[in-house]
């Protein structure tokens, strides 16, 4: 097996540029951006090596999807193509290729030791991608696929604590690895959505971890810290300590649900409910709320309809307990990682959701931490409509490539791969896993 055998993305070199596609899939929106990477001339954060800047960005409202699942894929076809052809024509350049997102398929993160002998020889890069390849077979389930398997730390000869064992001598090589697996089934059919958009997916990021990339700083993720990404459909979260990606998680819940709660409790559109939701919902309750009055048109087209009217505070009555349940959900998910003394007092709230009025101190009451609002960064020529806190998964995406090259080693389960005539990513994969094991 050679060095790049489970590689999934080409290397980035640190020293040359290149360009990136991305693709955004959430239930709310798909966003597409082109970006040239340049290498950066000063140390940036995270362990990144470049300066990315967008030249090509496409952005339509989200159809086929549903909590971050293809649901219809004609629509969500559509839906690719449209912001794809927009970034291309911005750009003005044809893509091939794109790295995309996935927040569906129950995202589950667990931990693997493993070690191999090394006969008292040097270290060497082949014994590095045996030892992740030990740690990493550990994590094949029956119809579940490998997203991320990053090295968290390696031991020589029992002693832990070491981040790069390349060139050192020792009898035994062990790793300590953290493994993401999803559901193989709405990857599958991820894949095919934008294969039918004559494009190939050159790889797949969890959600969570490509909004902690764009959002979290140095000191937070040496630190550790959890990033709450509240999407459309789902609300995700990644924790990072001591520099790594180390747990994720999901739940099929987000902004949306507030909509439709919106659009029952006061019988009207969603669109309308959406609406009213970005201008005058809050999750917190104030003094005015009663005199201030809100008019509701109702569902339907008949003008003679007159539209109802009700004090904002029904508003924030029918907002106030989903936001409440979805934040004790990812309070729940922080507990049960094992991983809360880690996380200690440091939270950032990011994705489209996280906007909402009041949001940030009803998260402080019910998760008991320090919260603080994150948006996207070291990305240039960000159109201005795209810098806020819905964008965080989108940036992720173009500064994944720059990490990426820590994920040294790949397997997926060949179980159930795309069976569209196509010699698709998964069906690619699933070679290399019989061909190697």
């Amino acid at each position: 097996m050679n060095d790049n055998a489970g590689s999934r993305i080409k290397p980035l070199s640190p020293r040359r540029a290149a360009v990136v596609s991305v693709l955004d899939i959430g239930s709310s929106k798909i966003a597409c951006l082109i970006a040239r990477l340049k290498p950066a001339e000063g140390e940036l954060s995270l362990k990144r090596t470049h300066d990315a800047e967008v030249i090509g960005f496409g952005l339509t409202r989200s159809r086929g999807i549903k909590s971050g699942t293809v649901v219809d894929l004609d629509e969500a076809e559509k839906a690719i193509r449209i912001a794809v052809d927009q970034a291309e024509r911005m750009a003005d350049m044809t893509i091939g290729s794109v790295i995309v997102n996935i927040s569906a398929g129950r995202l589950r993160s667990e931990n693997f030791s493993a070690s191999i002998d090394l006969g008292s020889s040097a270290v060497s890069s082949a014994d590095i991608q045996r030892v992740l390849g030990a740690g990493c077979v550990n994590s094949i389930a029956d119809g579940r696929m490998v997203i991320h398997s990053l090295p968290i730390g390696y031991s020589l000869d029992g002693h832990r604590g070491i981040s790069d064992p390349c060139g050192m001598l020792g009898n035994e090589l062990g790793v300590d690895m953290h493994v993401v697996t999803a559901d193989d089934a709405p990857l599958c059919n991820l894949e095919l959505a934008v294969n039918r958009c004559h494009l190939e997916v050159e790889t797949v990021v969890a959600t969570p971890y490509a909004s902690g990339l764009s959002v979290i700083v140095d000191d937070e993720a040496e630190l550790g810290v959890a990033c709450i990404d509240f999407g459309g459909g789902t609300t995700s979260l990644s924790i990072f300590y001591e520099g790594q990606f180390i747990h994720a998680a999901s739940v099929p819940v987000g902004g949306n649900h507030v909509t439709m709660d919106i659009a029952r409790g006061l019988s009207t559109s969603l669109a309308d409910a959406e609406r009213l939701k970005a201008r005058h919902g809050s999750a917190l309750p104030s003094i005015s709320d009663e005199k201030d009055i809100l008019t509701i048109p109702p569902v339907g087209e008949d003008e003679r309809d007159a539209p109802n009217a009700v004090p904002r505070s029904t508003l924030t009555r029918i907002i106030r307990p989903r936001i409440e349940e979805t934040l004790e959900m990812a309070r729940e998910m922080i507990d049960t990682s094992g991983f809360g003394e880690v996380v200690g007092k440091r939270v950032v709230l990011t994705g489209g959701a996280s906007q909402l009025t009041g949001l940030a101190e009803t998260a402080r009451r019910v998760l008991g931490r320090n919260v603080r609002l994150g948006r996207p960064s070291s990305v240039g020529s960000l159109p201005e409509a795209v810098k806020g806190a819905a964008f965080a998964t989108s940036v992720g995406l173009v500064v994944y490539p720059q990490v990426a090259r820590i994920e040294q080693f790949r397997t997926r389960r060949p179980g159930r791969l795309l069976a569209t005539g196509t010699d698709g990513y998964f069906a690619r994969m699933g070679r290399w896993i019989r061909e190697s094991f």
